[in-house]
């Protein structure tokens, strides 16, 4: 007598199914920043590495590198995450509506940035107006 009986034939297809799957929305999130990058002047294939493209990012809109510590802290992350994408917008020339797009439309406004006419303005963060040289002082009067 047969009590239960188990198929245990489809467990490498639904992982494999879920793996495609992950691949599929791994690419749908990179393909955009992809062009961003690009745009940019920065390297379009650091998008695929997943620590660096966060770091390209922070240079892309000014922010210093060393922001990457503040995603490791929660609730923190957000907060930075949002300032980093308002940067962005802020970046191509966009401004609080489109950074409202940017983070409930993520993928549809960053095809927008990626591949519409937005051109990259330079970074709009706090630190490149940090970096960059003080003006030089007015000329002394001669006598």
């Amino acid at each position: 007598m047969l009590v239960g009986v188990t198929n245990y034939g489809n467990g490498g297809m639904s992982g494999g199914i879920l793996l495609l799957w992950i691949l599929f929305i791994y690419a749908v999130y990179v393909i955009p920043f992809y062009a961003i990058f690009t745009k940019a002047g920065r390297p379009g294939w650091a998008a695929f590495i997943p620590i660096y493209s966060t770091i390209v990012l922070l240079e892309v809109v000014g922010r210093p590198v060393w922001w990457i510590v503040l995603f490791l802290i929660p609730i923190v992350d957000i907060v930075i995450y949002i300032m980093v994408l308002h940067d962005l917008s802020l970046s191509f020339g966009h401004g609080a509506a489109f950074t409202l797009g940017l983070i409930f439309l993520n993928w549809i406004f960053a095809m927008i940035l990626g591949f519409g006419s937005s051109s990259y303005h330079g970074s709009q963060g706090r630190s490149s107006a940090m970096t960059q040289a003080p003006p030089p002082p007015p000329p002394i009067p001669s006598t």
